[in-house]
């Protein structure tokens, strides 16, 4: 098996040396160790760190990402069928993010429901701040009804 460096990975991957040290200590990656204490990894992880990467990128906390590549194994390289299941599982999580961008997209210059009563539509959507009843945050962004809040 063929073993990379610390920093042969590092400078493969995009990624400073301290970040795979961290994912280490996070158990997203592993390596194995030379009799003077010195980090090698598996060519398989130049894979994991690139899920790791994606799954950043999309927004996915280091949780939801060590979650995944849990499913993974650890003595290969990860294939395009464990790619296909891991981001098919991420699919309903990015669609509901998706969802609230456009929201917030589509009502950035309108009255989000935050209770601030900064903007002149306050008045109309959110009168006496009826939506903090509705809980904390930006509650027509959320999903509530500007017209159902009590």
């Amino acid at each position: 098996m063929e073993y990379l460096t610390i920093g042969e990975l590092a400078k493969r991957v995009g990624v400073a040396t301290s970040a795979l040290r961290f994912y280490e200590s996070r158990g997203l990656i592993f390596s194995a160790r030379t009799g003077g204490n010195q980090r090698r990894y598996a060519r398989a992880t130049l894979r994991r760190v690139a899920l790791i990467r994606a799954g950043q990128a999309v927004g996915l906390s280091l949780s939801e990402v060590a979650a995944a590549l849990e499913t993974l194994p650890h003595d290969r390289t990860p294939a395009k069928h464990d790619w296909e299941r891991l981001s098919g599982n991420w699919r309903d999580r990015l669609d509901g993010q998706i969802a609230e961008l456009q929201a917030l997209r589509d009502e950035l210059s309108d009255c989000i429901g935050c209770g601030c009563l900064s903007l002149t539509s306050c008045a109309i959507f959110n009168p006496s701040d009826r939506a903090a009843g509705k809980g904390s945050g930006p509650r027509y962004l959320l999903g509530d009804d500007r017209l159902a809040v009590d």
